[in-house]
């Protein structure tokens, strides 16, 4: 009886021994998961800060004299070029914006003009927040897929109260994005959760406030700033400068040298 006794005493022992044992590695493997889960969240954590510092241009952009392309165009390659500052938060770039997109959409259309578009952010100074700045990024992962001027256009309707700060709501950007159409939604969102054009757009506002050129908005023909258009400018005398500024180009230009004879055989 006692050596039972004895027997199952050390079975016992044994089995506790076991069962801290696997209660150890079980430990074990947890804290490995917690050190593997906590490196990848670093990871992550260092991979979307370095993308919002990167300075990449959304698909499509140009640049001027600037090393780095701001310019988003519209219809490139034609002899009359228009850079139009606007910034997303900014109530008169809303108001010249919808004031002049018919004469925007009948100029690109004669095919006399091409239309570089400038976000700026400035607004964000002016009210405080981060509603422009936000607004401009989303813009440009629009145009990643080509859709800015879509984008741009859903966003003068329904753009907030710049005192609210309304743009500052992603979840905002994206029911916008989803108004303009067809935008791919899985990429578009990835672009502005992961900030891959917050860079960019810093430096396009970095680049304006550097210029001196003023408030918003600001409208150039051909490297050659307009005086205050919202004041001193209309639909009518915008084409008409465009109009001038082509024939003035047109007559610059080089001939083209005639097609030489094909000889006769």
């Amino acid at each position: 009886m006692v050596a039972s006794a004895e027997k199952n005493n050390n079975g016992s022992d044994t089995t506790r021994k076991g069962s801290r044992g696997n209660w150890r590695n079980y430990a074990v493997t947890i804290v490995g998961l917690a050190v593997i889960c906590g490196a990848a969240t670093v990871v992550g954590q260092y991979s979307r800060a370095s993308e919002a510092t990167t300075v990449e241009a959304p698909s499509g952009a140009v640049g001027t004299s600037d090393a780095t392309k701001l310019d988003l165009p519209v219809k490139p390659t034609v002899p009359v070029t228009l850079t139009v500052y606007e910034d997303p938060r900014s109530p008169e770039s809303r108001a010249f914006a919808q004031q002049y997109a018919s004469t925007f959409s009948q100029l690109l259309a004669s095919g006399q003009v091409e239309i570089n578009y400038r976000l700026v952010t400035g607004s964000d100074r002016q009210y405080g927040g981060t509603g422009a700045q936000e607004a401009a990024e989303a813009a440009a992962c629009a145009q990643d897929q080509g859709r800015f001027p879509q984008f741009m256009d859903q966003l003068w309707q329904h753009q907030p109260d710049p005192k609210t700060d309304g743009l500052k709501d992603r979840k905002l950007l994206k029911q916008i994005a989803k108004k303009a159409g067809k935008i791919e939604h899985d990429t578009f969102d990835l672009c502005l959760d992961r900030n891959q054009r917050q860079g960019w757009v810093k430096k396009s506002q970095e680049t304006y406030a550097a210029s001196g050129l003023g408030p918003v908005p600001i409208v150039q023909l051909n490297g050659h700033t307009l005086a205050d258009p919202a004041t001193q400018l209309t639909p009518k005398k915008l084409t008409a400068l465009v109009t001038k500024e082509a024939r003035q180009v047109a007559a610059a230009a080089p001939a083209s040298p005639a097609p030489s004879a094909t000889p006769t055989p």
